[in-house]
């Protein structure tokens, strides 16, 4: 963060402070979790319903920080901010979550606002991403190839709600030339309310699918909550919109922004052409740009991120990064997110492709497209896609099917959330199994795995698959080491 005074934050939270001159200097970085506080650091205490912040109050000033931002008066320099029905602020993103913790997210959020304004009239450029898949991973193309520009800020992760996003802003200092920001939605007025933290002058919208189809109602709903991200453009921004998916493609009409699209459509101005897969799962394809073409070969696997590729380079080519260029850092970036078409290869040959972070109809076609593409036995250890409402058991039917398609060997499918998916590829002829939990998942796919086979792992977050992939993982390491012992004895 810039370095500010405590009677600065104040100001620009609307609180009061207390044990405080109002000089102490905030030279850190701005945290909400007490072991993270460094020197001269400012300590977000946020009331919660199993941790209040409060109580480590202590614990962030011992190790430095220069002051605390709170609901209430503590035993340290502090802000005391109101309660958030008393706050009169644009900037307000949780009034619907009410009490003390909505108050201090509501300042957390006013001083990422003026921090992000002051560095914005200082050059900064911010970047905002939604979509109802691909966010991660289009931000962390984006933020590679702005780095070969100069210093980018991006959020950890999938780090994207009402208390990742302004604690991202404030990560920024004078040195930062681009913050990169992912923007989630839950509701309708989510997307505005984030933007109004950090105005971003670069909006991309990747898609409109049924993630989230549950809390929306309607695809429509959807697309009018991503769609709050053009709408806060100014009009000397630009809105990057996905081509291939036309309800995205006519939000050019709800902008003042000058309107790119990215795609694989034949309009898109940032298009890719001529594109192939290799035996596991890597794309590769011709880059054509208004100023000029390059090949280009990723090294991340799944051919959707062909689709956040060309995100990430109108992005860039908008903040002046060379096509030439754009191709060289496309083909160098490596997954930065956790569980995202995450290919470990053991040693036995066996390989794991661990998508299990999180799971829609959109995302879940894209996995199994990847998997078709890749040499070997397939296997697919599939859970439940949360969040679809009452579209979710045609959802998974229409996946079971597609299993099908894509010529998987072998199904394990994992609670009972995600039956419908089990019943309609064993219908198909595919070899099903119907499973529990994740604990037998992996002891079922760990028995079963053969030199050369490779497994999907994917569901929603919910689910845990990640844990079938650590086994999975795990026991390719016992495997080598016993070999190495064994082999050491002779």
């Amino acid at each position: 963060m810039i370095e500010l005074t405590l009677a600065d934050v104040a100001r620009a939270t609307g609180g009061r402070l207390h044990a405080a001159t109002g000089e102490e200097r905030v030279t850190g970085s701005v945290e909400f979790d007490s072991r993270a506080v460094t020197p001269g650091g400012l300590f977000v205490a946020l009331p919660g319903e199993r941790v209040d912040g409060h109580d480590f109050v202590g614990a962030a000033m011992t190790a430095g920080a220069a002051g605390v931002l709170a609901a209430r008066e503590v035993d340290a320099p502090a802000v005391i901010v109101p309660p958030v029905e008393t706050v009169s602020s644009p900037y307000v993103l949780a009034a619907d979550a009410g009490g003390a913790g909505a108050g201090v997210l509501a300042a957390l959020a006013l001083l990422a606002r003026h921090v992000v304004d002051v560095l914005t009239a200082d050059g900064l450029l911010v970047v905002g991403i939604t979509g109802s898949s691909g966010k991660t991973s289009t931000k962390d193309l984006t933020a590679h190839l702005l780095e070969g520009l100069g210093e980018t800020v991006a959020p950890p992760g999938s780090f994207n709600n009402e208390l990742g996003h302004p604690w991202t802003a404030l990560r920024a200092t004078t040195s930062t030339r681009h913050l990169v920001l992912e923007l989630s939605a839950r509701g309708p007025g989510h997307v505005a309310a984030l933007c109004r933290v950090a105005p971003p002058r670069i909006g991309v919208v990747l898609n409109v699918g049924s993630a989230h189809l549950g809390e929306f109602g309607s695809r429509e709903a959807i697309a009018q909550a991503k769609g709050e991200l053009v709408e806060a453009l100014p009009s000397d921004g630009v809105a990057v919109l996905g081509a291939d998916d036309p309800v995205v493609a006519v939000m050019e009409r709800r902008t003042a922004a000058r309107v790119v699209h990215a795609g694989r459509a034949p309009q898109a101005s940032v298009r890719a052409v001529d594109v192939t897969l290799d035996d596991a799962g890597r794309a590769a394809f011709r880059l054509v740009t208004p100023v000029g073409e390059a090949p280009v070969r990723l090294a991340l696997h799944g051919a959707h991120h062909v689709d956040n590729a060309l995100a990430a380079a109108a992005v860039a080519l908008e903040a002046g990064l060379g096509v030439a260029q754009i191709a060289e850092r496309l083909a160098a970036a490596a997954p930065r997110s956790r569980w995202r078409m995450e290919l470990t290869e053991r040693a036995d040959g066996v390989r794991v492709l661990n998508d299990a972070y999180n799971a829609n109809p959109e995302s879940m076609r894209a996995a199994l497209a990847t998997l078709g593409a890749m040499g070997g036995r397939h296997t697919a250890v599939l859970g439940a896609m949360a969040e679809l409402g009452d579209d979710g058991p045609l959802a998974h039917t229409e996946i079971g099917r597609e299993v099908a398609r894509t010529g998987v060997e072998r199904l394990i499918v994992v609670g009972d959330a995600a039956r419908p998916l089990h019943e309609a590829a064993a219908s198909e002829g595919v070899d099903s199994r119907l499973v529990p939990d994740a604990a037998a998942a992996a002891e079922l796919v760990t028995a079963g795995v053969a030199p050369g086979d490779v497994v999907l792992i994917k569901a929603s977050r919910s689910a845990g698959l990640e844990k079938v992939a650590e086994v999975l993982v795990d026991a390719g390491r016992a495997a080598k080491r016993s070999r190495t012992i064994e082999g050491g004895a002779r």
